[in-house]
């Protein structure tokens, strides 16, 4: 096959510029924060990775070993504490089991888990986009291994600012800063060891418990899940970036009503909202609270108790307590 002098020469030009162009394309994903925190999204559940975390919140410090793998089937996960009371967590996709040891038992709690360190992030971020901008801020080493801070800067006062280092080989998140509306450090989690791995058989995938021990499950809440047509109440304007994600009904030990339990999401942050009729006769809890991160605000309404807790500013919590209407 011939070819012209000018389709030759347009040929030769792109084969020089290709691997200037794949070298822009790998130069704006690396400097693109969202990409960044997408990857670290989505790394959390593809990778098999264990090491050992540590949370600090206050005076509160506490650490926990990981074994996370990706099979065919989903992901499963075990998480051992290292301080305190001997405590496992078996997790399978959402599905996660307790296991607390006491002197002659070993209690049993089933609960769902949507996200926990280092899935903290969503894999697609565009939601967050709304609430947060998203800076690029030098590097570090966490864990032995080199990582790209980046911050995310809310954009108004109903929601924390938060601090991520994601780690530049595996897009891994390590570490996660929460930081108030002044700067200062909430809480924080972060791995000081980890190492990747290629997942392997399941043998693993079980506590480690003391033998001649016996088991107790807890007694489960009822939970049902609600549509909005049969609410007595209508939720009003919330802060900007929020959205309701879920809304179950739960049958709560002594309790004579089942309680609605709503929950709103940035994307990144969320709240709780818990809306149960008042018994006669029965004292309402009223007022704010604020225990390190966490605020919780009470109210009573038409007969109902609201409550409101999140790790959220305590403008959030207010705001989505004003939201509640009830239908006249």
């Amino acid at each position: 096959m011939a070819f012209s002098g000018s389709l030759l020469r347009s040929l030769l030009a792109c084969l020089c510029a290709l691997p200037f162009l794949v070298q822009a394309a790998g130069k704006d994903s690396a400097d693109d924060p969202w990409l960044l925190l997408e990857k670290a999204g989505q790394a959390a559940h593809k990778l098999s990775y264990k090491g050992i975390f540590v949370y600090q919140s206050g005076r509160t410090v506490s650490s926990m070993q990981i074994i996370h793998m990706n099979y065919d089937q989903g992901e499963f996960a075990r998480l051992v504490s290292l301080d305190g009371a001997p405590r496992e967590v078996l997790r399978q996709g959402n599905d996660v089991l307790i296991y607390n040891q006491q002197k002659e038992k070993v209690m049993i709690e089933k609960r769902r888990v949507q996200s926990a360190f280092p899935a903290l992030l969503p894999g697609l971020v565009d939601a967050l986009k709304t609430s947060y901008v998203a800076r690029l801020s030098g590097t570090e080493r966490v864990g032995g291994r080199e990582v790209q801070i980046i911050h995310l800067v809310p954009r108004d006062r109903y929601r924390y600012g938060y601090q991520f280092s994601v780690d530049r080989e595996s897009g891994l998140l390590l570490k996660s800063i929460m930081l108030d509306e002044q700067g200062a450090i909430l809480e924080q989690v972060a791995f000081n060891q980890l190492q990747l791995i290629d997942a392997g058989d399941l043998n693993w995938f079980r506590p480690q418990i003391e033998n001649g021990k016996t088991y107790e499950v807890q007694p489960e809440e009822t939970v049902t899940p609600v549509t909005v047509e049969g609410d007595v109440w209508i939720m009003a304007q919330l802060p900007t970036g929020y959205r309701k994600v879920d809304q179950v009904r739960r049958n709560v030990p002594g309790k004579r009503h089942p309680v609605n339990h709503l929950v709103f999401s940035d994307g990144l942050a969320s709240v709780s909202l818990f809306i149960e009729p008042l018994a006669n006769n029965a004292v309402s809890k009223q007022g704010h609270m604020v225990q390190g991160a966490t605020n919780l605000y009470a109210v009573a309404q038409e007969g109902y108790q609201i409550i409101v807790v999140g790790e959220v500013p305590e403008a959030t919590v207010k705001q989505i307590a004003s939201a509640v209407n009830f239908k006249k």
